[in-house]
């Protein structure tokens, strides 16, 4: 009887990768963090719509007949009295905050003014909705506010940090642990090395890359069920850039801590060459965060490998971005990439089998 054909390589990179995505679909901790990432982005676009509603808004005031238009085209919260007497009383007992009125005596010539009363207190915040401010317009696309901003770059970033951690970390891990109990060498006489290596990075990617397009309509669908249709427009473009710079700078990530595992052979000795990597992934994180208010360093930022998923994206939110830009950002990301798989796959291969004391990534580059 002839002995089945081994599998090709694309086949076996296949099988690895559905076995990583089974292992982390078993998981309770994948599906723990899905679940707090989805209710943290759900909360903060529900939980911003609540307080921009609630808090800020003109209080209630009591109106005249004569001003009742006027007041509810300005958008007030309004309650309908007969008199200004009758106003008076309900701001009195406490039932409104402000009462709009016409002054007594009126002067008699043209249109009667309007007199906003507060009891002890000027009620500003009413004056300020009632006065006729003249329209405005921007000559270029009108850019984000601080605080927006602000909230946006949080939120990409927090995806951002959680996915890249909670996905590359097991490669690193399950890479160690197959080599401690010699496991690598089992799996190695059944697939060729470069077929595990790769499955091992799809697999995770396959469910970073769901994950971000679950938590990215999510937003999208709370947005639109808020009627947050101004900020949902701002952050289509952003978001669909993120989703495509976050799948290319994963597996960036994803390699290098795949080949950074390969090194060692005792989960002891994980932290110390996984150190790094960890820094590689916190400091764009702080960097961006902390210095999004800098146009310079945010647009340096953006070029670099390691910031561009998340600083691009805060760039083309903040506006004044031209379309070249995160053009030129990707093909700096992908090329980087590349790289990066062509020596993490050397590395890889020439360190998974070696046990005992730590491989020195010189020598896993020279093969020696």
């Amino acid at each position: 009887m002839n002995a089945p054909a081994p599998a090709t390589t694309t086949r076996a990179t296949f099988l690895v990768a559905r076995r990583e995505v089974r292992a982390q679909l078993r998981s309770k901790t994948f599906w723990i963090s899905v679940v707090v990432l989805l209710a943290m982005v759900l909360g903060g676009i529900l939980g911003s719509t609540f307080l921009s509603e609630h808090i800020g808004r003109p209080p209630a005031v009591a109106v005249v007949p004569e001003l009742a238009a006027a007041a509810a085209h300005a958008g007030l919260d309004t309650v309908d009295v007969a008199d200004r007497a009758e106003a008076e009383r309900l701001l009195r007992d406490g039932t409104v905050s402000a009462a709009v009125v016409v002054p007594v005596p009126a002067d008699g010539v043209g249109q009667a003014r309007v007199l906003v009363l507060g009891l002890d207190s000027a009620p500003t915040q009413v004056a300020d909705v009632l006065a006729v401010r003249p329209p405005v317009s921007t000559l270029d696309a009108p850019r984000a506010d601080d605080l927006a901003v602000m909230w946006v770059t949080i939120g990409f970033g927090m995806v951002f940090l959680v996915t890249m951690t909670m996905f590359a970390m097991p490669i690193a891990q399950n890479t160690v642990t197959e080599k401690q109990t010699r496991v690598v060498e089992l799996l190695l006489s059944a697939v060729p090395t470069r077929a595990l290596f790769a499955g091992k990075v799809a697999g995770s990617c396959v469910l970073a890359l769901a994950e971000i397009v679950a938590i990215a309509g999510a937003a999208v669908g709370a947005l639109s069920a808020t009627g947050r249709t101004e900020l949902l427009d701002q952050l289509t473009g952003p978001i669909a850039w993120f989703v495509g710079f976050f799948v290319v700078g994963f597996v960036l990530i994803a390699v290098m801590f795949a080949a950074a595992a390969a090194l060692v052979s005792r989960q002891e000795d994980l932290t110390a060459v996984l150190q790094p990597m960890v820094w590689v992934v916190m400091v764009p994180y702080f960097l961006v965060v902390y210095l999004r208010g800098n146009a310079t360093v945010l647009t340096v930022l953006s070029y670099v490998p390691f910031s561009a998923p998340l600083a691009m994206p805060v760039r083309l939110f903040s506006g004044g971005v031209a379309l070249v830009e995160p053009l030129a950002a990707a093909v700096v990301l992908v090329v980087t990439t590349g790289l990066v798989v062509a020596l993490g796959t050397r590395v890889y291969e020439r360190s998974v089998l070696r046990t005992g004391t730590r491989v020195r990534l010189r020598e896993a580059l020279r093969g020696s």
